[in-house]
């Protein structure tokens, strides 16, 4: 089992930066590929970005690539999500998932998921 917990959500202004943060706990949560989703109309959750269990390799939507970066420090079993230049399409819950050492796309790849974090852009 891994317990994933979001953090860092609030509300912004277009152009802001935000970090949000997912902290990981449970057994070898360092193997996992982590990845952050949000909601899309009319299909599962839409991937944003990911990273595998390593840190080596990521991966990003095109809507975030240049504006979003993800990270993850194992040591201290979390991953990040740096936001910059944020726009109002970006509004939604994000939600931290985690799954066995690589990243995939479809959200029905991932077995554990956090609750989520709110993210509300202001214009």
């Amino acid at each position: 089992q891994v317990q994933l917990v979001e953090s860092g959500g609030g509300l912004v202004q277009a152009g802001d930066s935000l970090r949000l943060s997912c902290a990981a706990s449970g057994r070898t949560s360092s193997s996992y590929a982590m990845g952050w989703f949000r909601p899309a109309p009319g299909k599962e959750r839409e991937f944003v970005a990911g990273i595998d269990y390593s840190g080596g390799k990521t991966a990003y939507v095109d809507s975030v690539k240049g504006r979003f970066t993800v990270s993850r420090d194992n040591a201290r079993n979390t991953v990040s999500l740096q936001m910059n230049s944020v726009k109002l399409e970006d509004t939604a819950v994000y939600y931290c998932a985690a799954r066995p050492y690589s990243i995939v796309l479809p959200a029905s790849g991932y077995n554990y998921w956090g609750q989520g974090t709110q993210v509300t852009v202001s214009s």
